[in-house]
């Protein structure tokens, strides 16, 4: 059976009992705090669990692209040494809201794999939650006797608190769960022990297929457990481990899920993926394969999904995915050249059905891997000239902690640096580099640790149907319904105060959250930013009234929010001022709203020119001057306002109901905060474009009051200009003289140093003194850059066996210049760009260059002469 038929089997078997089908949430989380990625099926429905939202049907079922890089046997540097843990997965699940429970989920389950999937039910173990006494919660009694009716007793497993009972994070909604697996080995391993015994122990061929939690729990947070006030049901179930069973083979990776993924790296770098039982070098490549094969997905979905890899937050994660995938070709399949992205193509053909975002995106996806692809090709280019510098001064065990700098600082990989350093008959100190990434993740903790209290509720206070009126007022009178504190090492203590109505826009559609205060009789409480977590407006305090049971008026800044307003609604008139000037091919690819500016990053692959920024911003001035209105449509239905032409971002979740702007022809599906006519937004100013990544540019803009203040200040900057000028009538006019004329005294300049740099060559040429067959000199001079330069290469053409180096100081900036003699560089491998490298350090700053000529700048023109004595050492 193939995968695309298994997934739609699932599915339809789901639909036909009643279940509500729905689509992935993006693999890439936006709107909730505590998560980077969908790390499971059920975190996009966390709302529901947790009371705080009404789903549209009580029973839902769906495919849920996730994404694990940590956890139990989820390490990203775990990833490809076994067959069935990936980064990126398919969840296939099933869900209840208070609807039916575990008499439902478990026949269920086993009619779909028994009956529809014809799974053999002798190779089927399942497995009930033993009880705990600390906890108080008793042997699942009910889920046991369930299962007696459908497979033989000595065939389910009680297991325990780590195995069978599912939670969610430290607090929210737990329960005890039932497990499916499966034994796939074959009957002579059967023969020498049961499967029983190896239900949990990562046997490859004796794994867990499906869970079924029974959600009856809330975790507090003092650890006790309490009652949820209604019971669920939440399933998942690994799609690749599925088409591992139901497609007869013995790993994931034999699935038609990566087989045609693994016949294209076979195909580009004529390695083979051995099947069945491989030599241990062999192996190495499987290794790699698997790595690609499987990272690619991840990466790919990622930024289909919106996330672009970078050096923080989520977008660090997904480089770092890519970059052990790359390094894993670079070591092992002799891969020197961007080939991942050429992956794109194959995996968009498997997968585009179902996830159409793959197919939309396929362009930029490939675009911004063969870039990224490039990028660390080069810096493993330079790490490997760094370590070969390291290695020339380490005999017997190289420094475990400078192996973890070049991984730190460089990227580059401790395989890697191993693999070297075997090679070169050297040992690697492990422990300290083991030691030194502890002490980075210990740091890394501390700085992100956080503890949540629990919510503490007011009695008799819910919250509205409608709790957010901000798009109508900027002030209320409120409720308070539910607080709690939150104690973070990054932000100390803070509140988190829901209202059962506020006009307080949180977080969302990159708008930042509003700011303001809440009134509390005459104690007044400042508001420092506003959240959505889990469908709950929360307003973050540093402080509580002292009595949360009495009205309260919630007031926004109004300055802060206007000048939000603006800059969002310039947001919308820019994206459709774009793909009327570049053309229909750009899309939004992230965005930033705040009171000060705003950020708009966009698909395109080629640099803005000046005339078509001139253009763009003449076009959303041209609208603001048009005085259009806005026109909002709070409930359209999804459908009608895309048929209208309603810009929908790939993303984003929408829900079947969404609020459209207009303003014009510009129309967006949006739910910020927006002005009530463009001519409100005043003038609209771009003051950057750049790459942020292969094929994604960022325009950086401001509006009103910060435009108005910009264009004062430049024509202040002008007049002041002017003013040097004394009363020039032509002030451009002046400014081209003046520049001509300093020209003119420059290259003069120029030439009188290269006249100097000549009579010094005579005098310098007597102060050459013979080292070990080199001759050297080390002087301080007083000339520019340009000057040490032409001096450098006047002395070289004396002859051979030079090693110059020139200390100066211009304007109190040191500078250090380095010359070695080509066959020095190739008979004694003296390099001056590892030598101006490592005597920077003494003028506090560093450089480069090539390997006969280099040069270093620096703070300190005190450290020249420390640094010229030091060069002495390399001879």
């Amino acid at each position: 059976m193939k995968s695309y038929e298994i997934r739609s089997q699932f599915l339809k078997f789901f639909e036909q009992k009643g279940h509500l089908v729905v689509p992935s949430a993006p693999i890439v989380l936006k709107d909730d705090p505590t998560l980077m990625f969908n790390n499971s099926g059920m975190a996009q429905f966390k709302e529901y669990f947790l009371g705080n939202a009404t789903p549209k049907n009580n029973r839902i079922t769906d495919t849920q692209k996730c994404l694990r890089v940590s956890g139990k046997h989820n390490d990203l540097e775990d990833v490809g040494f076994d067959t069935y843990h990936h980064t990126m997965f398919e969840m296939l699940g099933n869900w209840s809201f208070g609807d039916y429970f575990k008499k439902e989920a478990i026949a269920w389950a086993w009619e779909l794999l028994t009956e529809v999937y014809k799974i053999d039910k002798d190779i089927l173990y399942v497995s009930v939650f033993e009880g705990n006494e600390e906890e108080g919660v008793p042997f699942d009694q009910e889920a046991y006797d369930i299962w007696k009716t459908l497979i033989d007793e000595n065939r389910i497993i009680k297991g325990n608190k780590k195995d069978n009972f599912w939670e969610m994070g430290e607090q929210g909604p737990c329960g005890p769960c039932s497990e499916i697996h499966v034994d796939i080995r074959s009957q002579e391993e059967k023969a020498k022990i049961s499967g029983k015994e190896l239900v949990n122990a990562d046997h490859p061929h004796v794994v867990e297929i499906w869970n079924n939690v029974f959600m009856e729990f809330n975790r507090k947070a003092d650890g006790s457990l309490e009652k949820l006030k209604a019971q669920h049901i939440d399933t998942g179930m690994g799609f690749e481990r599925l088409c591992m069973v139901l497609q007869g083979v013995q790993s994931n990776y034999d699935t038609d899920v990566f087989t045609p993924l693994i016949q294209k790296v076979e195909e580009i770098t004529g390695f083979k993926y051995v099947r069945g039982k491989a030599s241990a070098e062999e192996e190495k490549i499987n290794i790699a394969i698997r790595v690609v094969v499987d990272h690619i997905r991840a990466v790919a979905f990622a930024i289909a999904d919106g996330q672009l890899p970078s050096n923080t937050g989520a977008g660090y994660v997904i480089r770092r995915i890519l970059r052990r995938a790359i390094r894993y070709g670079f070591t092992f399949l002799n891969t020197k050249e961007a080939f991942i992205y050429q992956l794109v193509d194959v995996l968009c053909e498997q997968m585009q059905d179902f996830f159409p975002e793959i197919k939309s995106q396929k362009q930029l996806v490939t675009n911004v891997i063969k870039e990224e692809e490039k990028s660390f090709l080069r810096t493993l280019d330079q790490g490997l000239v760094l370590l070969d510098n390291e290695i020339k001064n380490t005999t017997g065990v190289f420094s475990g902690a400078k192996a973890f700098e070049l991984y730190d600082t460089f990227g580059f990989p401790l395989d890697l640096t191993a693999l070297i350093l075997r090679e070169k008959g050297l040992e690697l100190n492990e422990e300290e580099f083991d030691s030194e990434m502890e002490k980075q993740k210990d740091r890394s903790r501390a700085a992100s640790e956080t503890s949540t209290d629990d919510w503490i509720e007011i009695e008799g206070v819910t919250i509205e149907e409608n709790p957010f009126v901000g798009y109508d007022t900027q002030e209320s009178k409120s409720k308070v319904v539910r607080y709690r504190k939150v104690d973070s090492k990054k932000d100390g203590i803070l509140y988190q105060i829901v209202l059962n109505t506020t006009p307080f826009y949180p977080e969302g559609g990159g708008q930042v959250g509003d700011t303001g205060y809440l009134q509390f009789g005459d104690e007044k409480i400042s508001v420092i930013d506003t959240k959505k977590e889990n469908n709950l407006i929360q307003h973050i305090t540093k402080k509580i009234p002292s009595d949360c049971t009495q009205e309260v008026l919630a007031k926004v800044d109004q300055k802060k929010q206007f000048d939000s307003a603006c800059n969002h609604s310039a947001t919308h008139l820019l994206h459709q001022a774009l793909r009327s000037i570049l053309g229909t091919h750009v899309e939004q690819k992230g965005s930033l709203v705040s009171p000060n500016n705003l950020r708009f990053d966009f698909s395109h692959f080629s640099k803005v020119t000046d005339e078509e920024l001139k253009q763009v911003e003449d076009f959303v001035n041209e609208r603001i001057a048009e005085s259009l209105p806005l026109v909002e449509r709070r409930a359209i239905a999804f459908d009608d306002a895309v048929a209208e032409g309603a810009m929908a971002l790939f993303g984003e979740k929408y829900g079947d109901k969404v609020r459209a702007i207009k303003f014009g022809n510009s129309m967006e599906l949006c739910g910020g905060i927006h002005v009530s006519n463009t001519a409100a937004i005043w003038h609209f100013k771009i003051i950057s474009e750049g790459a942020v990544a292969a094929g994604v540019r960022r325009i950086e803009a401001i509006t009103s009051a910060k435009a108005k203040a910009f264009l004062e200040s430049k024509v202040e900057e002008i007049n002041e200009v002017k003013a040097l000028f004394k009363s020039t009538p032509d002030l451009k006019k002046s400014v081209a003289t003046l520049i001509e004329e300093n020209a003119k005294l420059k290259k003069q300049v120029e030439e009188l140093n290269k006249e100097k740099a000549k009579g010094l060559k005579v005098s310098l040429a007597n102060e050459l003194e013979e080292i070990n067959g080199v001759r050297y000199l080390a002087k301080e001079i007083e000339l520019d850059a340009g000057g040490a330069k032409d001096l450098a290469f006047e002395l070289g053409k004396m002859g051979d066996n030079l090693f110059i180096v020139f200390g100066s100081s211009v304007e109190g900036k040191p500078l250090l210049t380095c010359y070695v003699s080509k066959e020095l560089v190739s008979e004694r491998n003296i390099n001056a760009s590892t030598i101006v490298r490592e005597l920077g350090k003494y003028i506090q700053g560093g450089g480069g260059g090539q390997p006969f000529f280099a040069t270093a700048g620096g703070k300190n023109p005190a450290g020249i002469s420390e640094a010229l004595n030091a060069s002495r050492k390399y001879l």
